[in-house]
This record gives structure tokens, C-alpha cells and sequence, in this order.
């Protein structure tokens, strides 16, 4: 079951990353470019972090594949129909729900600290969206600005720890966790919610 939701998470990432360089007006090298960039560079540096040698995509045929079918997928439906402005987020935030929760898992694998756990959890996430929007001339990336995005995260990875540590089913704890991150950035694309901006005090 896990590995099935990882492939969900890379495909919502992958095809963020393809509705990303079509609002960017990239060429389709650039589509799948960004689709493999949004999909791996998560999962990529948290191996890194802990030392997990080879890299998890290197030796996963089946996760590539499904990346380059999304790409090619997503940039064929996009020569002939416009999605609504929010898809991308919506896409977005799916992925972020099911990695952040699969990092989460693999950093408590690794037996690190709990706030190692919430580090690696968060890193996983949110790294393939910050390379997506940096390739696409974003800046600040949508993790920097007052954006619910990381800290949608954090609730998630948080929410994963404390039930995997309560003892409850790990289906379970995933749902919940997973469900939590999904919810957090509905509410903030579809409410507009938003962190408060940094200011500077009154003279």
C-alpha cells in the first residue's frame, strides 16, 4: 500500500510539474523536465540526508515510467484543453499530502530524532515544489510566500509521529496524517488563507 501511495504522490507532483512549465510556456523537454524534477527531488535529498545509497529512483523502473507517462499525458491534454487556474495547486497539494507522510515513515525507518523526523518529513514534501518554481523563474518560490504550504507539512509529518508513537494501525496513522496536510492546503486555496507577512516595526 505505501509504495502504491508514493506513486500517487510522484504523479500529482509530476503532473504539477508539467501544468507548471505550461503556465511558463516551456517546450515539452521543459514539461518533462519539471514533471521529473517536482516528482524525485524530494524523495532525492532525504536519501541523500540519511546516506540511502542507491537513490530510490535509480533502481525503480516502474516510478519513472509512471513519471514520464504523466508527463506526456498531461502535456497532450493541455494542447487541446485549459484547466482551471487552482488545478495546479490542487495537483500540488495531493503530492505534498502523500510524500510528507512517506518521508515521514522513512526518517522514523532510519530511527533519527523526532525532529529529525519533522525535518526530513517536511524536506521531502516540499523540496520538488521550491525546484519546480525556481526552474520555472518563480520567485519567491510558493514556499516562501505566506502560503499554508510547509507548515501544512509540518501538521501532517507532526500528526504521523505522534500516531505512529500512540501505537495505532500505520493505514490508519497514514490516512490521518496524509488527510490532515490534504485539508490544510484546501482550506488555504480555497479560503485564502495565508500566514501573516513578516513587517517591519513602526519607527
Amino acid at each position: 500500500m505505501l509504495h502504491a501511495l508514493y506513486l500517487l504522490g510522484v504523479a500529482a507532483f509530476a503532473a504539477s510539474g508539467v501544468l507548471a512549465a505550461h503556465r511558463a510556456n516551456m517546450d515539452p523537454f521543459g514539461g518533462l523536465v519539471l514533471a521529473f524534477a517536482a516528482g524525485i527531488s524530494g524523495g532525492t535529498l532525504r536519501d541523500l540526508i540519511l546516506d540511502r545509497h542507491p537513490l530510490y529512483w535509480t533502481h525503480d523502473w516502474v516510478l519513472l515510467v509512471l513519471i514520464a507517462s504523466v508527463g506526456v499525458t498531461a502535456m497532450l491534454y493541455l494542447r487541446r484543453w485549459e484547466l482551471p487556474h487552482r488545478t495546479l495547486m490542487v495537483a500540488d497539494a495531493l503530492g505534498l499530502a502523500v510524500v510528507t507522510v512517506i518521508g515521514a515513515r522513512a526518517a522514523i525507518d532510519a530511527h533519527v530524532t523526532p525532529v529529525a523526523v519533522l525535518i526530513l518529513a517536511v524536506l521531502t514534501g516540499v523540496t520538488g515544489e521550491v525546484v519546480r518554481d525556481v526552474l520555472c523563474g518563480e520567485f519567491p518560490p510558493l514556499l516562501l510566500r505566506e502560503e499554508v504550504y510547509a507548515t501544512a507539512a509540518l501538521a501532517g509529518a507532526s500528526a504521523y509521529l505522534g500516531l505512529q508513537r500512540a501505537g495505532t494501525a500505520d493505514t490508519l496513522n497514514i490516512a490521518i496524517s496524509a488527510g490532515l496536510v490534504f485539508a490544510l492546503r484546501m482550506a488555504a486555496i480555497f479560503r485564502d488563507l495565508h500566514l501573516p507577512r513578516l513587517q517591519r516595526a513602526a519607527a
